[in-house]
This record gives C-alpha cells, structure tokens and sequence, in this order.
C-alpha cells in the first residue's frame, strides 16, 4: 500500500527526518505535536495546559490536511515530562475531544524535544 506525505503551514514544520503525518489507505498516522507555534517555530509559553493546548491545536490543523477532523482520531497517545501534569492535560483533552473518546495512552517520558512539557500523536480514521 502507498505512503502520502501529509502537511500543513498551519501546523508546525517537521524538525526532523519525518513527515507530519502519513495516510496509508484510510487510516493516517499522525506524528507527535508538541507546544510550537507555527508561525515562530517556538514553544509557547505558559503552563502545560497552554502547551497543550497548542500542542492539540496543531493536531487539529494536521488532521484537516489530511481531510478529517479530531473526531475522526481513534487513538492518541500522551507524552507527559510530569505526571503531576496528567489532571490539567485531561482537562484540555476534553476541550478538543468528545464522547466518544478515542483510545489513549499516557506516559511519562524523561524529556521531549525543544524543552517542551506535553507531546500528542494519534491515528485517525478517515471514513
């Protein structure tokens, strides 16, 4: 099956050897979205619901390249440097996210790219 290359200005560009997602029949693998903006290629600032924010937010610009939306995510994974972290990131999750839920995983790491606090990826669906 053939690999399309996914991307957007509206998401933040890949800074590495990698493609912001990749749809391979229906189903698009989205890579991981930290806090950068877009516009700057900066971490924004804030706390990490306002990283996670940003970082949800460009999950979604992501997800409209590829012509779907985060309604069509069946799995996300959560990369957390704190877990102390994990109750504000659930509450952003659900600002983006409705019933029902997409499967998900959640898991401390010990750093992430740029200094960043919260990382997400996902794959969707297209129906």
């Amino acid at each position: 099956m053939s690999r399309q290359p996914i991307s957007t200005n509206a998401a933040p560009a890949a800074i590495g050897p990698y493609s912001q997602a990749v749809r391979s029949g229906d189903t698009v693998y989205l890579s991981g979205q930290i806090a950068l903006d877009p516009a700057t290629g900066l971490i924004v600032e804030g706390d990490v619901a306002a990283q996670a924010r940003r970082a949800f937010t460009n999950l979604k610009a992501v997800c409209a390249a590829a012509g779907g939306s985060l309604d069509d995510v069946v799995r996300v994974g959560l990369f957390l440097v704190d877990m102390d972290h994990f109750a504000a990131v659930n509450a952003v999750m659900g600002e983006y996210f409705e019933a029902p839920y997409p499967a998900r995983s959640t898991v401390q790491v010990s750093a992430l790219p740029r200094g960043g606090l919260f990382e997400v990826d996902a794959v969707m669906v297209l129906r």
